[in-house]
């Protein structure tokens, strides 16, 4: 099989594994090629509106387990094939200099045993660094169950390390992924973190200390092939964070690819929407402070197809509104629909200077109009004077409809794969069918 032959099928394969491609580290690349750059690698986008800037690539789709969601499964019958090191090396390097990428997203199916499968990747890695003095991003996939020393060997290699929890629960796991086990995942996640709590202190004594990791690490899992609800889910999330200090949990829709009684139909949709809302309120645990308690509850455990997290979070916490912009704290106008971080930032830092006004508030930056109907003005001292229902009318997610509550696409006539988007007409009774559940909502309220 040639080297084309084989990126078709690898790159192909691992185009279910989510990643950023922002480095989030710095490290100049010296007389080496490439370098990393803290706002990230991104250089070009596709025609859909990716950023393409990493060669995404398993080292081999061969694989021990038979993970039930997996197309690279060991009893699916897809064309198998391997890449030598020196070939997905010399390959990465022709790609960069070609000017198709800046950096390497490195994953793999496990070949005989984790243990050979990483020494395989680090061999890669060390192929690229020294012989080819390759110095540009690189995120490489920990393989589960591998031992302490190769997980450090690879995370001096590599700029970011990350772990996939592939399902919400342990139970979904004996069910999908009999062959994986929850401690095994985990093990290596406290490896990592564990190694760049050490590398911090001995880069705090030793300056020429070799790097670990500098850009962190990160995890996925796979939503909508299991029923774990949303609470469940983002709990998990929030846990992760706190204990092995994850740069980002990445959350991958189920594309059903196979049949399976456990798994949905493979007629089944890509929940695109819960997706969504959950990058929107996993930003709200990163950027704004939220817990994840404060977004979902054991009462309420599934986001609201129609409001966005932050959103339904204010209407249900009405009485906490509205919030004095020229008095607020800082954390009192990050939970202000319409107003982020660096928008809190300015607020704070402008009305030093005088009281701020509806029209100041868009000169910085404000989305007034979901901000205005939860703040007081120099020029609205009162504050807003419409009732619930009318804010919840307001707020509604335009981009939502009900028939099979999607997500609309923003790139042409069609989605992605040629499926048709919704006419006009959808979008009319979509927005009747939102204002009926938004009247039942606000009567719940």
């Amino acid at each position: 099989m040639d080297m084309m032959q084989k990126l078709t099928i690898l790159a192909d394969s691992a185009k279910y594994d989510a990643a950023c491609t922002s480095s989030g580290g710095d490290r100049a690349g010296g007389v080496g090629l490439g370098s990393t750059l803290a706002p990230g690698c991104c250089h070009t986008f596709s025609a859909d509106g990716r950023c393409v800037s990493l060669l995404k690539v398993l080292m081999t789709n061969d694989c021990i387990y038979d993970c039930k969601y997996c197309v690279n499964r060991r009893s699916s019958e897809v064309p198998r094939t391997t890449f030598t090191p020196e070939e997905l090396a010399e390959l990465t390097i022709q790609f960069y200099r070609r000017n198709y990428i800046e950096g390497l997203f490195l994953s793999s199916g496990v070949l005989q045993t984790p243990d050979y499968t990483m020494e395989r990747m680090i061999e890669v890695l060390e192929l690229l660094r020294y012989r080819h003095n390759f110095w540009g991003y690189i995120h490489a996939k920990t393989i589960p169950g591998s031992s302490p020393e190769l997980v450090h060997r690879l995370g001096l290699l590599a700029d970011r390390l990350s772990v996939n929890i592939e399902l919400p629960s342990e139970d979904s796991l004996k069910q999908l992924a009999p062959s994986k086990t929850r401690q095994a995942i985990l093990k290596p996640m406290g490896l990592i973190a564990g190694g760049l709590q050490q590398n911090k202190q001995e880069l705090a004594l030793y300056r020429n200390t070799p790097k670990f990791a500098v850009a962190g690490q990160a995890t996925q899992m796979i939503i909508g092939a299991t029923p774990e609800t949303d609470f469940h889910i983002i709990r998990l999330a929030q846990g992760l964070y706190n204990r092995y200090e994850l740069k980002r949990v990445f959350y991958s829709a189920y594309i059903p690819v196979v049949e399976d009684t456990l798994l949905p139909s493979v007629d089944t949709k890509p929940p695109l929407l819960r997706e969504h809302r959950l990058y929107q309120a996993d930003f709200l645990m990163r950027q704004y402070h939220f817990n994840a308690d404060e977004i979902l509850s054991e009462e309420t455990p599934n986001f609201n197809p129609y409001l966005d997290p932050k959103c339904n979070w204010a209407i249900h916490n009405m009485h906490r509104f509205p919030v004095d912009v020229n008095r607020a704290s800082q954390a009192e106008l990050l939970r202000v629909p319409g107003v982020g971080p660096k928008s809190a930032q300015r607020i704070v830092a402008a009305r030093r200077t005088g009281r701020l006004g509806m029209a100041e508030l868009k000169r910085i930056g404000v989305v007034l109009k979901r901000a205005q109907y939860f703040i007081i003005t120099a020029d609205n001292p009162t504050g807003p004077k419409v009732g619930k229902e009318t804010t919840i009318r307001a707020l509604i997610d335009p981009k939502v409809y009900a028939a099979g509550v999607e997500q609309l696409s923003l790139f042409g006539p069609q989605g992605p794969g040629g499926l048709a988007l919704p006419q006009a007409q959808d979008v009319k009774n979509a927005t009747e069918a939102a204002e009926e559940a938004v009247l039942c909502m606000a009567s719940n309220l």
